[in-house]
């Protein structure tokens, strides 16, 4: 978390002088809004990847995709902190 963190305060810095504070605000609204939806896309395929196997691995798969869901939610509320 600390290095997306450190990725977008770059990405910020590099910003910085160029645009309003109130630019800045919604241009970091947008990296967010796509951050979570990069996310939850790769939560998707990867719960997607858990749910294709065989039967016999199906209580395995269930565990990892609901640990997959799980730290894909703390990782949205840690985003969503960072504003």
């Amino acid at each position: 978390m600390e290095k997306l963190k450190t990725i977008v305060d770059d990405a910020m810095g590099e910003l910085e002088g160029i645009l309003s504070s109130d630019q800045t605000d919604k241009v970091a609204k947008a990296m967010e809004a796509a951050i979570v939806r990069g996310v939850l896309e790769m939560q998707n395929r990867a719960v997607d990847a858990c749910n294709d196997c065989g039967e016999a691995e199906q209580d395995t798969a269930h565990k990892i995709a609901t640990t997959i869901r799980k730290k894909t939610d703390a990782l949205i509320v840690n985003l969503s902190s960072m504003r």
